[in-house]
């Protein structure tokens, strides 16, 4: 039994590398504004209290959630990815490269401290996720529901022919 994949199915390498680029350079975002709003390990989250105090510690959670989310999402992301890319490669390609895309500037924009700020790359992130879910759905449910109209014919017809 051998595997053949389409043409152009290395494309998809390009987002998936870049995403775990992104994951390291949220990494190190998340190590930065936690030494700058002093919060020590094993410490996941600065508490109210010290967020009142101090404003570094607000763009520690904020920068922090956003790796956290990201880390979330990844698993969604790269099964859509690579699904995709079993039947459209470039199009997998060009929708994983924008979910990352959509990460770099929902992470900008978070860690701001703002979490408003995040919404422009959440928004371009999951169109790009629905876009890829959209591409692996459709096929199945067009066969489905061909399914079922030929099943529906196909008693209608063996019910006509039973009467006659």
């Amino acid at each position: 039994m051998s595997i053949v994949l389409p043409e152009g199915f290395g494309y998809i390498a390009v987002p998936l590398v870049s995403l775990g680029w992104v994951l390291v350079w949220q990494s190190l975002l998340v190590g930065g504004a936690r030494k700058r709003a002093g919060i020590a390990y094993p410490q996941m989250y600065a508490e109210q209290a010290e967020c009142k105090e101090n404003p570094a510690a607000v763009q520690f959670n904020c920068t922090q959630r956003a790796h956290q989310n990201t880390l979330e999402a990844v698993p969604i992301a790269v099964i859509g990815t690579v699904i995709t890319g079993l039947q459209c490669p470039c199009v997998a390609a060009a929708l994983g490269t924008g979910f990352v895309v959509g990460r770099v500037i929902y992470t900008l924009g978070y860690k701001t401290g703002s979490p408003s700020k995040r919404l422009p790359g959440g928004f371009i992130g999951s169109l790009s996720s629905l876009g890829k879910a959209l591409r692996c759905i459709a096929p199945i449910v067009i066969q489905a529901l061909l399914s079922g109209l030929l099943l529906g014919a196909t008693y209608s017809a063996l019910k006509l022919t039973s009467v006659l």
